[in-house]
């Protein structure tokens, strides 16, 4: 299996999901309960496929049992808070800045996480040293994003509030990947590890949209139309599926890398196809995407030579 094509197809479904989230939001005028709908939808999805599906409640009593056994950090089963957090920055995002430049500066934060989760050994590969060639993939990333928003750094408030949010947003991405891919090793099932992405998930997002409905938000009846604006959660679904398990595989900060080709192509189609209002793509932001590509033939060269590695039985 070519484990960078389907790290490659992650990354489309990040932009995906962007765009889905981000019109949903724009219709209800609330980011967090556009968040909620969108985990909502993919828990009632996972919840059904539980239930007709013994491998996954025998993946859920895997990691149940190495909780009690404390050879999983409780800690750990937080990676679906961090989930939730950023759909919800992802969908309040997505309206002022577009998914293009939402996906460049997200790739900034998860390519700086990657590093420091490698190097911590979080994942099942273990340690990974910073080496020159992985720092300058994830520099060129940087200097991408700056080339990508130099052009609106005077826009609103609100827009450089949503970079700096999608920025941070990247930095909990590249942390999630690593706790699932460690929660992955005690259910063996993929499903099973996105099930409690979207249950813990679910019930932050839940408190979350109570406190800011108290604080004086409104809530609003979900849109009729378009149709496609609640398939954010499904497609959710897949990629935290595979996520979780290429993780174990090539580590954070490769997948990261190969997952940025496919993010970044993917958003600048739906920017060009299906633009988000208002939200025009300029010579920088594109000069950005290709600096960003940079950043990932430099990292991911290597990348795929230990994918193949791997493969090859050692004597």
């Amino acid at each position: 299996m070519r484990l960078d094509i389907f790290a490659a197809l992650c990354g489309i479904l990040v932009a995906l999901q962007s765009r889905v989230n981000g019109g949903l939001s724009a219709l209800l005028g609330n980011g967090v309960e556009a968040a909620l709908i969108s985990f909502g939808s993919g828990f009632v999805a996972l919840n059904l496929i539980m239930i007709s599906n013994s491998k996954v409640r025998k993946g859920l009593r895997g990691i149940l049992s190495s909780i009690r056994s404390k050879q999983l950090p409780r800690w750990r089963l937080s990676a679906g808070v961090l989930g939730g957090i950023f759909v919800a920055i992802q969908t309040y995002s997505v309206p002022l800045i577009g998914v293009a430049l939402l996906s460049v500066t997200t790739i900034a934060g998860q390519t700086a996480a990657s590093l420091f989760v490698d190097r911590a050994g979080i994942t099942a590969g273990g340690k990974q040293p910073i080496t020159l060639r992985r720092t300058l993939a994830a520099v060129v990333t940087v200097i991408a994003v700056l080339v990508a928003v130099w052009d609106r750094l005077t826009v609103a408030h609100a827009s450089l509030l949503a970079i700096a949010l999608s920025f941070s947003g990247g930095l909990l991405l590249g942390l999630q990947r690593a706790l699932n891919g460690q929660i992955n090793e005690h259910s063996k099932n993929s499903l099973a590890t996105t099930w409690l992405n979207f249950a813990t998930g679910c019930t932050f997002l839940s408190f979350l949209l109570l406190f800011t409905t108290l604080s004086g938000d409104k809530l609003t009846a979900f849109p009729t139309s378009p149709w496609w604006i609640y398939f954010g959660g499904s497609i959710g679904i897949l990629y935290i599926a595979f996520a979780s398990k290429i993780v174990q595989e090539i580590g954070v900060l490769a997948f990261t890398l190969f997952t940025t080709g496919g993010q970044l192509i993917g958003s600048l189609l739906i920017d060009l196809i299906f633009p988000t209002e208002g939200v025009e793509i300029g010579l920088n932001l594109i000069i950005g995407i290709v600096l960003s590509y940079a950043g990932v033939l430099i990292g991911g060269v290597k990348a795929q030579g230990s994918i193949r590695a791997k493969s090859v039985p050692q004597n």
